[in-house]
């Protein structure tokens, strides 16, 4: 194998990938891989660009992540964002790290400058130097908004409210009718995006949010198309564990939009490419075996390991059954 791609969310798709480029390592250690990371949660507060899966990405795979947390940075502190609260400013409920904000700073300049934000994760990378080639889904801004089926504090019923302030504020318990991509329909997949994945030898599908972050990257104008004709195998890791989601509240999601949460009702959203789908194969969690023969039946050839990513080596032997299932194609 000389290469993998990997369309990941924030902390589910970059510990994913770390536990990836560990077993690759050992198993293929010349391979490459890229990540497209979703920018649908990317947002400006306080005048600068909030990119949270592409940090969260950067900084996992390059050493500077708050691992209790999953995402920012270890060892913050908060004092500027205490200054620009004291000025009325700013969200209480989505507060940014001294040392987080330096990159958010520069972000913004470059972008400022000219830069795109492929230029800009770039130049950020430098310094991180996290193994992988990192590359935004879009360079053009696409926002996810959240459509409110009830009343939330100064918003009315009908209000869209940026996905991050569901997400963080209301943490998704406030009923919504849909999801809003905001800027998607003038978006094109950022440079190399395309080319990652018609040219790669394995595409994977972390256990990222299936509805605003994996689904937002195929929501990208050619991206799903060329999931379809890419040469890859592409197969895609549960997010889902008993019933249950792995991380955040992608359960709140998924039952917006109308798929059930379960290894199998995500496998049969994504679908079969033999049946106009984006899988070849669909890894699930051990305790989720029950479903195999389901899934079989829809077409998606499946299989079931354990999906816990408790550490580094449970997570490198996710990787690898990932491999596994991708070679028994």
């Amino acid at each position: 194998m000389k290469s993998v791609t990997v369309l990941a969310g924030g902390v589910g798709g970059a510990r994913f990938t770390r536990g990836l480029l560990a077993q690759l390592a050992v198993a293929a250690p010349d391979a490459a891989v890229t990540v497209i990371a979703n920018t649908g949660d990317d947002m400006w507060l306080d005048g600068l660009r909030i990119c949270p899966d592409l940090d969260t990405i950067m900084y996992t795979l390059g050493g500077g992540i708050n691992e209790e947390q999953g995402w920012g940075r270890p060892d913050e502190t908060r004092r500027a964002s205490a200054e620009i609260a004291a000025y009325g400013r700013g969200w209480s409920w989505f507060t940014l790290g001294d040392l987080d904000l330096a990159t958010h700073i520069v972000r913004t300049d470059l972008l400022r400058s000219g830069s795109t934000l492929s230029e800009v994760t770039e130049f950020l990378c430098r310094r991180w130097q996290p193994g992988v080639r990192l590359l935004p889904m879009s360079d053009q801004p696409i926002e996810t908004h959240a459509c409110l089926a009830e009343n939330a504090d100064e918003h009315a019923a009908g209000d869209c409210i940026h996905f991050e302030e569901w997400w963080v504020r209301y943490r998704a318990r406030v009923a919504v009718t849909g999801f809003e991509q905001r800027g998607l329909a003038s978006a094109v997949a950022a440079p190399g995006v395309l080319e990652a994945i018609g040219t790669t030898d394995l595409v994977v599908l972390p256990p990222s949010n299936p509805v605003v972050s994996v689904g937002t990257i195929l929501a990208v104008p050619g991206v799903r198309e060329a999931l379809r004709s890419t040469s890859a195998r592409v197969v895609g890791v549960s997010p889902i564990i008993g019933g249950a989601a792995v991380r955040g509240m992608a359960d709140a999601c998924l039952s917006t939009i109308g798929v059930e949460t379960s290894a199998l009702g995500v496998g049969v959203h994504y679908g079969s490419r033999s049946s106009g789908g984006v899988l070849d194969a669909w890894l699930i969690d051990e305790t989720d075996a029950a479903s195999l023969p389901a899934l079989a039946a829809a077409g998606i050839r499946s299989a079931a390991a354990p999906l816990w990513m408790t550490d580094l080596p449970a997570t490198t032997a996710m990787a690898a059954a990932v491999l596994r299932l991708a070679a028994e194609g």
